[in-house]
């Protein structure tokens, strides 16, 4: 058991989350084998990538949960961004960051917050791809199909020196690269099928005396990655080899998970809630926004291709779980009372204030107003409309006395208790 050590990637990090992932994928393996009598990898890949989800669950709701409030929250913070729109001095910026930071605490989110699931995918799907490209050194169950042909081919004289030149002519890229090591001649035997049956016929050559085994050991291996495509090799070598063979399922198979890949993508960025466009303040960041949602399933298709199609697999069942996440999650959020939301934020904020021995913070209740009324008629508006509303709101507000003042803010609130008296 300890010499499989040898042939896992010990990168920074990206070693340790592969070494996870692997026990996780030798655990299914095992249980597929042992329950249903079936060994495959790329079934292996689908229940991981449950489990995976499952286990982000958290939070994917705090992701799409700052998605929902983003729409209300926008008016208040374009209003911030327009009180000091041409104010660039230091006070001017702190005020404006600290009363920002009020709304996202009043709505209980982070601007961060929807970064976070991203940055934990990213070493997931390097060391997912280390476990895919060299599954035997993490499967144990994979690994013992070739133990038998390797430990003969490594006892034969001149194997070893053999699967070195299989292994160079082939470049293939050897995490280990000693080829007097059991693990270096199976990682070479597991690449193998990579290069099409007649690398395999080679090792038949140079071996015939195990012609049985080798030919066993590429049935036994072939059966395992096969989930209508080699899921260890990429849609782009496939899409090749297929257009040498003359073979139209095979291209079909190949072009498939690309294609897969980016429409589940699409409709992943189509589901998740979109927050409000309003406001020149934003222009910038909604144009960001679009060209991202325009270039992530071109992204998708691009690596999908790319990578071993087992990735892409990954990738696939990915986003159908994520859609039936976004869709349960989004008529959970669909019924959350907003007012209630905010109310138990600011409970909130304010009793972590109390312990750092700071006054209760104010939130703008005219905002919040102001945010439901628009919100509740913006079905019926059109954009001028909005527009013109939210200016006469301010107009109302907006008096002669010198702004900031104390006769400026009782004016305010006289107005205020005026208003919402009627």
């Amino acid at each position: 058991m300890a010499g499989i050590l040898l042939t896992q990637n010990n990168t920074f990090i990206i070693g340790d989350v592969a070494r996870i992932l692997g026990w996780i994928m030798d655990v299914l393996f095992n249980f597929l084998n042992s329950v249903f009598g079936i060994q495959n990898i790329g079934l292996c890949i689908i229940l991981f990538t449950v489990i995976i989800y499952l286990l982000m669950l958290p939070l994917t709701i705090k992701q799409q949960k700052f998605s929902k409030l983003s729409a209300k929250m926008n008016p208040e913070l374009q209003q911030i961004q327009q009180k000091y729109k041409n104010k660039k001095d230091n006070n001017s910026m702190m005020a404006m960051n600290e009363e920002t930071q009020a709304v996202y605490a009043k709505y209980g989110v982070s601007p961060t917050g929807s970064c976070l699931q991203l940055l934990i995918q990213m070493p997931i799907l390097f060391a997912l791809y280390r476990v895919i490209m060299n599954v035997p050194a993490y499967v144990n169950g994979v690994k013992n199909v070739f133990m038998e042909l390797a430990n003969q081919i490594m006892a034969a004289p001149g194997g070893s020196d053999f699967i070195q030149e299989l292994s160079t002519n082939g470049r293939m890229y050897i995490e280990g690269k000693d080829f007097t090591q059991v693990n270096t001649i199976i990682d070479v035997l597991y690449k193998l099928q990579d290069t099409g049956n007649a690398t395999w016929q080679m090792l038949i050559d140079r071996f015939p005396e195990m012609e049985s085994l080798i030919v066993t050991t590429q049935n036994s291996i072939s059966g395992m990655n096969n989930f209508g495509i080699n899921i260890a090799n990429s849609p782009w070598n496939i899409a090749r080899s297929a257009l040498a063979a003359g073979s139209v399922m095979m291209l079909i198979g190949a072009v498939l998970v690309p294609f897969l890949a980016a429409f589940t993508q699409w409709l992943n960025v189509k589901m998740m809630p979109q927050p409000s466009t309003a406001g020149d303040g934003n222009d910038t960041m909604n144009a960001t926004m679009k060209s991202m949602n325009m270039m992530m399933p071109l992204m998708s298709a691009w690596f999908c291709f790319t990578l071993p199609a087992g990735m892409g697999l990954y990738w696939i069942m990915g986003a159908v779980v994520r859609g039936i996440q976004q869709w349960a999650i989004n008529r959970y959020l669909d019924k959350l009372d907003l007012d209630e939301v905010v109310k138990k934020n600011i409970e909130k904020n304010n009793r972590i204030r109390e312990k750092k021995g700071l006054p209760p913070q104010k939130i703008n209740d005219i905002a919040r107003t102001n945010v439901r009324t628009i919100d509740s008629k913006k079905k019926g508006m059109t954009e001028e409309e909005r527009k013109t509303a939210m200016e006469a709101s301010t107009d109302y507000y907006r008096n002669s006395d010198k702004p900031g003042s104390l006769a400026s803010k009782a004016a305010m609130v006289a107005k205020y208790n005026e208003k919402t008296k009627k």
